[in-house]
């Protein structure tokens, strides 16, 4: 017999306007705070954002049979959108009000497998260097006993958000 999940997600215009009139590190506070609505992929996949300070971000996923691939393990594609939310967030916590960023590129090392059996992981971000156009940013992986899962680089373009 097959499983069903059902899930919701709000219009995803609404924190995106939200954005725009706050710098990075308030929004991501108040999406935190469940004062604004989080990205629809964080329902999609029933992740969340757990922690933010400035050039640092947090997200935790409790693995499920929905997050598999066909031969049992957590699906890699799960363990990147992780790591990259992990990552562009801690970039976007340090920009001001009036400044978006985007994801130039992100590399994903698989170093451990996981399963529902793993327990929750959190994916940690951090800001290794910005200047006035890009960022660089990682993110790494870990269970419980904070043993390395994955780990991740990322290059994102900074830029001014349209008025």
């Amino acid at each position: 017999m097959g499983r069903t999940r059902t899930y919701s997600w709000d219009d995803p215009a609404m924190p995106a306007q939200a954005a725009r009139g706050m710098a990075g590190l308030d929004f991501l506070r108040e999406v935190q705070a469940g004062r604004i609505s989080g990205a629809p992929i964080g329902q999609t996949l029933d992740f969340d954002l757990d922690e933010v300070e400035h050039g640092r971000a947090v997200f935790s996923l409790v693995p499920g049979e929905e997050h598999y691939n066909p031969i049992g393990t957590v699906h890699g594609g799960v363990f990147a959108t992780l790591l990259d939310s992990a990552a562009g967030c801690a970039v976007q916590s340090t920009l001001p009000e009036g400044m978006a960023y985007t994801s130039l590129d992100l590399t994903v090392k698989f170093l451990r497998p996981i399963t529902v059996d793993t327990g929750r992981v959190r994916a940690i971000g951090m800001v290794l260097n910005a200047g006035r156009r890009t960022a660089l940013a990682q993110a790494q992986l870990v269970d419980a006993d904070d043993r390395l899962l994955a780990h991740a680089t990322s290059s994102c373009l900074l830029f001014t958000v349209p008025a």
